[in-house]
């Protein structure tokens, strides 16, 4: 009996310690912060329990039009749960040169609500400490404007997607609804 119950306590030590790694990777992402548009600060501690999608934007991109889309996006889940994150960013020189300006190209262009970060580095060493974890935990960098990290409830990254992904198309629409259920 004795043995077995050895057996038992080896197997429950085991799974902890390889739950506890992913559990403080996942919380690890959630400890970020951004700085809002409409200032104070975007917590995404403050998000957690449900599927966030983290995408940097630029006003002055060809895919700039993908702004519509991650409204829709917003407008069709946001009371299931979903939040929609756009971190404008100039790593890519396509950005208007103050946060008042991208917000009212927004408002204007595109009737945005979602939440907006200002202007927000996203590549190399002064990138967010978000993108520089992202980076260095998931090996993802963004190669462009609007690729989109979707964010689980539990701060793990599910899946990343590049710029010629739309926000409303299946490959992200289902990623997200499977999360909501």
């Amino acid at each position: 009996m004795a043995g077995w119950i050895n057996s038992v306590r080896r197997v429950c030590m085991a799974l902890a310690l390889a739950v506890i790694p992913h559990a403080a990777q996942a919380a690890e992402n959630m400890g970020f912060r951004f700085a809002s548009i409409d200032g104070g600060e975007i917590a995404l501690d403050g998000l957690r329990g449900r599927p966030v999608l983290i995408v940097n934007t630029a006003s002055l991109c060809a895919f700039t039009p993908q702004y519509d889309d991650l409204q829709a996006l917003s407008d069709r889940y946001r009371a299931q749960g979903l939040t929609v994150l756009a971190v404008p960013s100039d790593d890519f020189r396509q950005e208007l040169a103050s946060a008042e300006q991208v917000k009212a190209f927004c408002a204007v262009n595109f009737d945005l609500t979602i939440p907006m970060t200002t202007i927000t580095p996203v590549t190399g060493k002064t990138a967010h400490p978000f993108y520089r974890w992202l980076a260095a935990k998931h090996g993802f960098v963004p190669g462009w404007n609007f690729n989109k990290v979707l964010i689980g409830p539990d701060g793990d990254v599910v899946a990343t997607w590049g710029s010629g992904t739309k926000p409303t198309a299946p490959a992200i629409t289902e990623r997200i609804e499977a999360l909501l259920q």
